[in-house]
């Protein structure tokens, strides 16, 4: 039976996708939460003898893929690896992950981050909601009291903001999700270079579920993700999957013709009424507001043009140097 009829195993072979940059401080304590969880569902029958966590080094410059060497040859039947020969992102890792674990015929794979924020424990509801039949299960924040002020603010404004565009996306939700491998099968016909799964995965169909957990802190280190990331992250999400902001550009051009004819007929009656006053105060701030609508468009529509200059080259998103 093909993986697209497949029914959901009782018993599924699984894998958990734990894609790692620079995470030498926090790795073990993740290994070691990790094959805690393994060996509990295995123990009560609800996953099979091979499942197994999969790290994804992401080109790390410290000791992360010596140690997931260490944890490979410490529980070679639980820790698998795979190494990138060049840093190429999160989103780039975590595909790795994910096509790595399709190729080994899993019955389903948990992807999550290796600072254990995202709660191991919701992996139980997930494989239940998986047993049920959805193909996707989706891990969503309950709150985000973890999170400053300014984060929680900005967070919510993006998820906003993409709705805005047209963009399906999960609110609350990163990418702590359990993939069937129909799923994958599906995920893999996805050829683009700028991956924004969290726009992708819910653009595939199929039955979902959403599983919610407290999201807690970071175990050890420092985070991957600072502002200037999850700026570049949100362009990233935004123009991969909307063409809102060209048709916005077109919309404020219209404006400012129609605003400049307006302007136009009101200085030709100001002149034929004798009322026309000399100032340079409006002039310069037409000129000011064309000039950074002129630069903002130009950004916008040159963001388009280097995504398909990416695209047309038809690069890999990435080459494994080392697998074991």
């Amino acid at each position: 039976m093909s993986a697209l009829s497949a029914e959901p195993s009782t018993q599924p072979k699984l894998a958990i996708v734990v894609p790692c940059y620079n995470e030498e401080a926090v790795l073990e304590i993740t290994a070691g939460v990790l094959l805690e969880k393994l060996n509990a569902l295995i123990a009560k029958g609800i996953i099979t003898e091979q499942s197994h966590v999969l790290f994804v080094d992401d080109g790390s410059r410290d000791n992360t893929w010596r140690l997931i060497e260490q944890l490979h040859e410490q529980e070679p039947n639980t820790f698998h690896g795979v190494k990138l020969a060049h840093n190429k992102g999160h989103q780039n890792a975590l595909f790795a992950g994910l096509m790595t674990a399709r190729e080994a015929k899993v019955d389903c794979a948990v992807s999550m981050d290796a600072d254990l924020q995202d709660d191991p424990n919701a992996i139980d509801k997930m494989l239940e909601e998986y047993k049920q039949g959805a193909q996707i299960v989706y891990g969503v924040r309950d709150n985000r009291e973890t999170d400053t002020a300014f984060k929680r603010g900005t967070a919510h404004a993006f998820y906003k903001l993409m709705s805005a565009m047209g963009t399906e996306t999960i609110p609350d939700h990163a990418d702590f999700r359990l993939m069937s491998l129909c799923a994958l099968d599906a995920l893999s016909q996805y050829r683009e270079v700028n991956l924004f799964l969290r726009g992708i995965v819910p653009s595939l169909g199929f039955k979902t579920a959403k599983v919610f957990y407290k999201r807690g802190t970071r175990a050890a280190g420092e985070s991957k993700y600072p502002l200037k990331k999850m700026i570049s992250f949100a362009l990233d999400g935004i123009t991969s999957f909307s063409k809102k902001p060209l048709s916005i550009i077109t919309g404020m051009g219209m404006a400012s013709v129609i605003i400049g004819i307006v302007m136009f007929i009101y200085t030709l009656v100001s002149v034929f009424s004798g009322h026309s006053v000399a100032g340079w105060g409006s002039i310069m701030c037409s000129i000011w507001i064309l000039g950074g609508m002129l630069l903002t468009s130009l950004g916008v529509v040159g963001t388009y043009i280097g995504k398909i200059y990416e695209e047309v080259k038809d690069r890999p998103r990435y080459i494994l140097e080392k697998k074991i």
